[in-house]
């Protein structure tokens, strides 16, 4: 991404824009793109076989008997199915929101729903992804409504931060086109 001035960079800022050297300029860009290679390492590592339900069953059981009391058998199946699926939601969301911060980063121009449907597509390919290759794993299934979950939760946060935004920081939306 070089610019009219030789061997310097242009970065964004919060006020527009600046340059800087190169290496200046590649630690701003891992910073920038580095929490959506995490979050894409965690859920790489979240989709192996020893993250499957019955696996994560009696640890998470413990901790919820710890902290709520002794839960049956038939209740505890129906607990450990929405923690996990809120763990889907808000693993994705944040995943979500860290495409969200890349893309505002890195396209100074564009509008904030530009950046988070941008961001929503790269959280959906992840989610996608992440669902085929469970499909291949003996104890885990691939399922189309884990994808539309994962997509939900992007979405939620991402309007959360957009509601946040226009109520508390409006000039932060008003970038130029």
């Amino acid at each position: 991404m070089s610019n009219s001035k030789p061997g310097l960079l242009r970065v964004r800022t919060a006020t527009g824009f600046r340059f800087e050297s190169r290496s200046k300029a590649l630690k701003y860009w891992t910073s920038v793109w580095l929490p959506v290679v995490i979050g894409m390492i965690l859920i790489a590592i979240e989709s192996t076989e020893a993250f499957g339900a019955n696996h994560t069953s009696e640890p998470l059981r413990r901790v919820w008997e710890a902290l709520f009391g002794a839960v049956t058998n038939p209740d505890w199946d129906v607990i450990h199915h929405i923690i996990r699926k809120c763990g889907h939601f808000f693993a994705y969301g944040f995943i979500g929101l860290a495409w969200l911060r890349a893309w505002w980063l890195t396209l100074p121009n564009s509008r904030f729903f530009m950046d988070a449907g941008l961001a929503l597509l790269g959280t959906c390919l992840i989610a996608t992804c992440d669902e085929f290759h469970q499909t291949f794993l003996p104890n885990r299934t691939g399922s189309a409504w884990d994808v539309l979950l994962d997509c939900s939760g992007a979405l939620v946060l991402e309007l959360i931060v957009y509601l946040f935004v226009r109520t508390f920081h409006p000039k932060h939306l008003a970038r130029a086109a």
